[in-house]
């Protein structure tokens, strides 16, 4: 999959995925303003262009990347295992994704809802599958 970010200045290629995971946490819909729509790719994600990704330390686990330039949403890169998750607007190949999973269903306030159907998982129930905790 190829994309970039809105002014052009960052390239990103990562391996062909399908599936579109929701993430409905407070530190997602604060960082974007709405729920991430994110595309698990994996640590095999290269940026290229004339600028490097800016990198936050958003805990101790994950840090967000954005384009210096115009700010756009580059990442969600779990630290512990490189995964990176990037915003599915990245990618302008709108048809082959399927939105499939929903997590922090238990943060997402009650003003809007998805008519998907898809798997939902609460924040301890993410924290658990991942063997993390919660403070």
């Amino acid at each position: 999959m190829k994309g970039s970010c809105l002014c052009g200045a960052i390239q990103i290629s990562a391996s062909d995925q399908t599936e579109v995971n929701v993430c409905h946490c407070n530190m997602c819909r604060r960082w974007g303003g709405g729920p991430f729509l994110a595309v698990h790719c994996g640590s095999q994600v290269e940026f290229s262009g004339s600028l490097a990704p800016a990198r936050y330390a958003s805990s101790d686990w994950a840090e967000r990347g954005f384009c210096p330039a115009c700010g756009t949403h580059l990442f969600y890169h779990l630290l512990p295992d490189g995964e990176y998750a990037l915003p599915v607007g990245l990618f302008q190949d709108d048809e082959r994704f399927q939105l499939t999973e929903q997590i922090f269903i238990d943060h997402k306030p009650d003003y809007y809802a998805l008519a998907n159907q898809t798997r939902t998982l609460t924040g301890a129930q993410v924290f658990a599958l991942f063997g993390a905790s919660q403070d």
